[in-house]
């Protein structure tokens, strides 16, 4: 396991109204202590947060713009989205840092926000807000998870759009602006990224099946149907948009459904991320599916009962 301290990105959490950032990446299981601790601008609602390698300042998307706010709480930018609404929408903007931390890229689900006929996908300059590209999106999303595309050096952004399914694009920033290219993944939804960025997980819309893709030409190189977990996917059972990269050489998938009385369940199981073969359940201690953060060095998180992050090791 590498346990170098920027093997994983900062993970962050809102605790009590706080920015909460976490190194998860050392030898230290159990509830994981903040590193840094930020505090919103008062009245700012938080939808999505990211804090740099650095810790030296945090950022965050509210449903009305993107703010940056340093160590002491004091506000350095903030970058609004206009017509600001003044309240809440059934949209959520998502902001992301580059993996060299000089831009912040920012999914704003503009149709859903009633702003206009289009979504955006934008870049800021991480120091002082300023616009560095811009693109319109034909997507009508509630929301978006950005990834880091290691093998081209590029942003990866999944739109969901409830029914309609997802929308997978990259985004490349250039001297002329934002380049955006739609992925040919339609209803796939990307739920992990391999450790080494060469493979994106991915689970069909209809939840019928998991896919892994290699990047950055999103060849197949892996599918597991339900049927291929045997007796353990009962009927009316499906994938949950839950799981990734244990480690290298292993998935975790999710199996969820209920029981004849209505009951809900899941299951966790590792997967030999080579082969598609079932190497068993895995014991999370997650209170439901979603309660699942793979790290890809042999752990995972889940939520504790203070909002912290529990590390978990497999064993």
């Amino acid at each position: 396991m590498n346990d170098s301290p920027h093997h994983h990105p900062v993970v962050t959490r809102l605790v009590d109204g706080r920015i909460c950032a976490y190194r998860p990446s050392s030898s230290a299981v159990g509830e994981l202590a903040p590193v840094a601790v930020f505090r919103p601008v008062a009245g700012d609602e938080v939808v999505s947060p990211a804090v740099p390698a650095d810790l030296a300042r945090a950022y965050y998307a509210t449903r009305d713009g993107v703010v940056c706010v340093a160590a002491d709480g004091q506000q350095v930018w903030r970058f609004g989205f206009a017509p600001e609404q003044g309240r809440s929408w059934s949209h959520a903007p998502n902001c992301a840092l580059a993996p060299d931390g000089r831009s912040v890229w920012v999914y704003q689900p503009d149709v859903m926000a009633g702003r206009g006929e289009a979504d955006l996908w934008t870049v800021l300059d991480a120091a002082t807000g300023a616009l560095l590209g811009r693109a319109e999106l034909k997507t009508v999303g509630q929301g978006g998870e950005q990834w880091v595309d290691r093998a081209s050096g590029a942003m990866l952004l999944d739109v969901g759009e409830g029914q309609d399914g997802t929308t997978v694009y990259r985004g490349t920033l250039t001297e002329d602006g934002l380049r955006v290219e739609h992925l040919p993944w339609d209803d796939r939804c990307p739920i992990g990224m391999s450790p080494d960025g060469r493979h994106l997980l991915t689970v069909d819309h209809g939840q019928e099946d998991a896919t892994v893709l290699a990047l950055p030409g999103g060849e197949v190189q892996l599918t597991l149907a339900l049927g291929d977990f045997g007796d353990d996917a009962e009927p009316e059972a499906v994938v949950e948009w839950s799981g990734g990269y244990l480690d290298a050489d292993t998935l975790l998938l999710v199996l969820a459904g209920e029981t004849e009385d209505e009951q809900e369940w899941f299951r966790t199981y590792r997967v030999d991320a080579h082969d598609g073969r079932v190497l068993g359940e895995l014991t999370t201690h997650g209170e439901h599916a979603y309660d699942l953060q793979p790290l890809g060095d042999g752990s995972w998180l889940t939520r504790g009962p203070a909002g912290h992050p529990v590390r978990w090791l497999a064993r």
